[in-house]
C-alpha cells in the first residue's frame, strides 16, 4: 500500500505532428488526435513505429514549457499543472502534483541551457515558497497544489494537502541537483528542512526499519512503508551528504537502503512493493513496476540487477497499437508510458548485452505514443494508452497528456538518472 505520485489534469494542445507519414498513417495523427470513439480503435492498429529524433525531444520540452507558462511566465513563481486533455480535461483536474514538478526540474537541468536552468529555478523557488507558507511551518511539503502563480501567501493552496514522502523526497532531490547546478544555498537549505521533517516524522524501527509513508491529508500518521519511498530516500539522502558533508545523512540514507535490501525477493528476483500498517509484513497484494526500475537507477546494484528483468518479462504490452510496460502485473490491458521510460533509462544505463536495444524499442514505444497516442498533441506524453488503467492499489491512469511521463521521456532521451546529480 502506498500514495500514487500522480494525479489527474486538463486541456488539449493543437495536434503537431512529429514526422512525415504516409496518408493512411497520417490519418491515424487527426484521429488519435481528436479521441474519436470507433474511429480512433480502428486506427489504433494501423499505427506505424515513431523512432525517437531531436525534434521529438525539442518537441517535448516545448510541451513542458507550454504547460509551465499556462497561467503566468517569466521569472512569475509558479508551479506546472500535471496532467491536460482527456478525461481528466472533462473533470477539470488542474493540480500540480508535486512528484511531476520534480520532474520537470530534473528534465530542464539535464539538457540544460540557459533558459532550461532559469526555468527550474522558477519552479524551485515556487516549492521554496509553499514551504515556507505552509501552515505548519515545519519543512514540510504537500502532494499537490493550485497551479495558480504565487504572488502571496493566499495563492498557496494544497490541493492534496498529505505529507507523502515519496513527493517530499523527490522535491528535495530536485533542490538539491538546483543548489549543484546554481550554487544557491537556499535550495540545499530547502532540501535538508525536507530530510529533517522526514527524519523526524517517518523514521521507523519495526521489522526491517527504514521510512514510513508520512502523513495523512486528515493528519493520521501512515504507518506502512514503501519500497519505492525508500528508494527515493536513499538517493535524496545520499545527495544530500555529498552536497552538505553531513555523514548523518548517509546514516539515514543506510537506512533507507536497508529497508529496500529486506524486501527482496531472491526467488521472483524483483522487489516486493513494501509493508502493511503493522511496519513488518510484506504487503504481496501488487507488484509495480517503477519499484524494480528506479531500485536499479538508485541502487546501480548488480546483486539486484535482476528486477529490471522482471519488469519486462512480467510488464510489458502490447495492445490496441501501442507498447510499452504496464504499471503492475495486475492490469496489463494497456501501456503505462511513464514507466516505459524509466524502465528504458534503467536498461540504458544497466548496459547488459540486449539492454541497449531493448531500451531503443520501448522509447521508441513512447515517440510513437507522443505522435499518435489518443489525446496527441504531438508535444508531449500521455500517461497511458487508454483511460482506467490500474495501478493495482486503487487508483488509475487515465490517456492524459502528463508532465511527469513527459519528463521521464527526455531523462531517458538523455540516459540521465534523477537518482544521481545530473551532469
Amino acid at each position: 500500500m502506498r500514495p500514487r505520485r500522480t494525479g489527474t489534469g486538463t486541456w488539449p494542445m493543437h495536434l503537431r505532428p512529429l514526422v512525415v507519414v504516409s496518408t493512411a498513417v497520417a490519418l491515424v495523427v487527426g484521429v488519435a488526435g481528436t479521441g474519436a470513439g470507433p474511429a480512433l480503435a480502428a486506427a489504433r492498429h494501423r499505427v506505424t513505429t515513431v523512432q525517437p529524433s531531436p525534434a521529438g525531444e525539442a518537441a517535448a520540452y516545448t510541451f513542458l514549457d507550454d504547460m509551465m507558462d499556462r497561467y503566468a511566465s517569466g521569472t512569475t513563481l509558479r508551479l506546472v499543472q500535471s496532467f491536460t486533455g482527456g478525461v481528466l480535461e472533462k473533470r477539470g483536474f488542474t493540480d500540480s502534483v508535486t512528484y511531476d514538478d520534480a520532474l520537470v526540474i530534473d528534465a530542464l537541468l539535464a539538457r540544460g541551457t540557459a533558459d532550461d536552468v532559469a526555468r527550474s529555478e522558477v519552479i524551485g523557488n515556487a516549492l521554496l515558497y509553499v514551504q515556507a507558507e505552509d501552515p505548519d511551518h515545519d519543512g514540510r511539503i504537500r502532494a499537490a497544489y493550485a497551479p495558480t502563480p504565487l504572488t502571496a501567501p493566499a495563492d498557496v493552496v494544497a490541493t492534496d494537502p498529505t505529507s507523502d514522502v515519496g513527493n517530499m523526497a523527490w522535491v528535495g532531490q530536485a533542490l538539491v541537483q538546483l543548489y549543484a547546478r546554481t550554487g544557491d544555498t537556499s535550495y540545499l537549505t530547502g532540501a535538508t528542512a525536507i530530510g529533517q521533517w522526514i527524519e523526524r516524522n517517518t523514521y521507523d524501527t519495526r521489522g526491517a526499519g527504514g521510512f514510513t509513508g508520512g502523513v495523512s491529508a486528515s493528519g493520521a500518521t501512515i504507518r506502512w512503508k514503501s519500497t519505492e519511498h525508500n528508494i527515493d530516500l536513499y538517493a535524496f539522502f545520499t545527495l544530500l551528504a555529498a552536497e552538505t558533508g553531513d555523514t548523518s545523512w548517509t546514516t539515514l540514507a543506510g537506512w533507507a537502503r536497508g529497508f529496500v535490501a529486506a524486501m527482496w525477493q531472491p526467488a521472483s528476483g524483483s522487489f516486493a512493493v513494501g509493508t502493511l500498517d503493522d511496519g513488518v509484513t510484506v504487503n504481496a497484494a501488487e507488484q509495480p513496476e517503477d519499484v524494480n526500475s528506479w531500485s536499479y537507477l538508485a541502487l546501480r546494484d548488480p546483486a539486484y540487477a535482476a528486477s529490471v528483468d522482471w519488469d519486462v518479462t512480467h510488464l510489458s504490452v502490447s495492445k490496441h497499437g501501442f507498447s510499452g510496460v504496464s504499471f503492475c502485473a495486475g492490469d496489463r490491458s494497456g501501456v503505462w508510458f511513464e514507466g516505459t521510460s524509466h524502465l528504458a533509462d534503467a536498461l540504458e544505463l544497466r548496459g547488459a548485452p540486449g539492454d541497449a536495444s531493448l531500451a531503443a524499442d520501448y522509447l521508441a514505444d513512447v515517440a510513437t505514443a507522443q505522435a499518435y497516442g489518443p489525446h496527441a498533441d504531438g508535444l508531449g506524453i500521455i500517461a497511458a494508452s487508454k483511460n482506467g488503467l490500474r495501478d493495482c492499489d486503487g487508483d488509475r491512469y487515465d490517456a492524459s497528456l502528463h508532465t511527469g511521463a513527459t519528463s521521464w521521456y527526455l531523462l531517458a532521451l538523455q540516459s540521465a538518472d534523477p537518482f544521481s546529480l545530473i551532469p
